[in-house]
């Protein structure tokens, strides 16, 4: 019989399946099914900077609300954003999906900014949750006028990154994650400042749901799609290169759709596999599919705990990484002119 059980951010978990931040994690029901369904912990969807910097400026006067250099960001962002539209029911969502279910539930903690709003990690981890999850969304446009450029430097957008970490860690016990995006032009080197600043866990990779443009209403459209299956080689990749190098626990998430998609990512040296898409195409008790298939390939291949497989096929300590990677890359290329060409 195999094992499935594993470790991630320091808790013992049934699965090495987390079901990642998702509708079906917005209500305690949804939360209970996920458990249900074998899911070895459940990530709430997030609650936002701007949320609670809307609450704060409720709670201001209305003249000095006013002067909030935030005031014009908090225009763009619907009130009713969120898993329950406000810092308030998120707490109570948090405290009774925690109550109801045995499996780890954590927060997630959505900003881009440095500043007090950090502070209420410590209500969620007051609420119940077993860790908290940071998904530092960032895009660093140029907020100037075109005569006067200044845009954020690289240095100081990872500056940023670490420095959100840190006020976070500095008002919580519980593990903090951090769900990172692939665009870094030194990735490792990010993952590696973020685990000396303390990070117990890095998720790889954030999906940026960019705008689209449609071209016969002449309107900007927002239409986020589910993750596909093609998405998983980066974070594969970058997964396979920090295994054994980061003390932080190692989430993988994006482009899973089956137990090989799981097998792959463990293989890499995954401590969990997070996944939201697959269980909004399939329903809650897919995590229970995915679980047993993959328990199945464990023992045609002759594993026998998932500590057996993790990091298998991860980069070997001593190599080149930029060559090994490279070497991978011309590979690649070489077995696509093989296989498409000459025409």
């Amino acid at each position: 019989m195999t094992e499935l059980t594993t470790r991630y951010l320091g808790l013992d978990l049934r699965s090495p399946l987390v079901a990642s931040a998702s509708p079906l994690s917005g209500t305690v029901d949804g939360v209970r099914r996920l458990a249900d369904g074998g899911a070895g912990a459940v990530v709430l969807p997030s609650l936002f900077e701007e949320q609670l910097r809307q609450e704060a400026a409720r709670d201001a006067a209305a003249a000095d609300a006013g002067s909030d250099s935030f005031a014009e960001s908090l225009s763009y962002f619907p009130a009713g954003a969120g898993a329950d539209g406000g810092p308030g029911r998120y707490l109570s969502l948090l405290e009774r999906a925690a109550a109801a279910v045995e499996i780890p539930v954590i927060a997630s903690l959505n900003g881009a900014t440095t500043g007090g709003w950090t502070d209420y990690a410590s209500s969620l981890q007051d609420a119940g949750a077993a860790a908290i999850e940071l998904n530092i969304y960032y895009l660093p446009g140029d907020p100037t006028p075109a005569s006067a450029p200044s845009f954020m430097s690289g240095r100081e957008v990872e500056q940023r990154h670490v420095e959100i970490l840190s006020t976070v860690k500095a008002v919580v016990s519980v593990p903090v994650a951090v769900k990172l995006s692939p665009y870094f032009s030194s990735t490792g080197e990010m993952a590696r400042r973020l685990d000396g600043a303390g990070a117990d866990g890095l998720v790889l990779f954030n999906r940026f749901l960019q705008p689209d443009i449609d071209p016969e209403t002449l309107t900007v459209t927002v239409r986020p799609g589910l993750s596909a299956q093609e998405e998983g080689r980066l974070p594969r990749t970058w997964i396979a290169l920090l295994a054994g190098r980061v003390r932080a626990s190692l989430a993988a998430t994006t482009g899973v759709a089956n137990a090989a998609d799981v097998a792959k990512y463990l293989l890499a040296g995954a401590d969990v596999v997070m996944t939201a898409s697959a269980l909004l195409r399939n329903g809650p008790g897919y995590a229970g599919v995915l679980l047993d298939e993959l328990s199945a390939w464990m023992a045609r291949q002759g594993f026998g705990s998932v500590a057996e497989v993790r990091g298998m096929l991860a980069v070997p300590d001593g190599t080149d990484q930029a060559a090994y990677e490279r070497a991978g890359y011309v590979t690649a290329l070489d077995a696509a002119n093989k296989g498409y060409g000459p025409w």
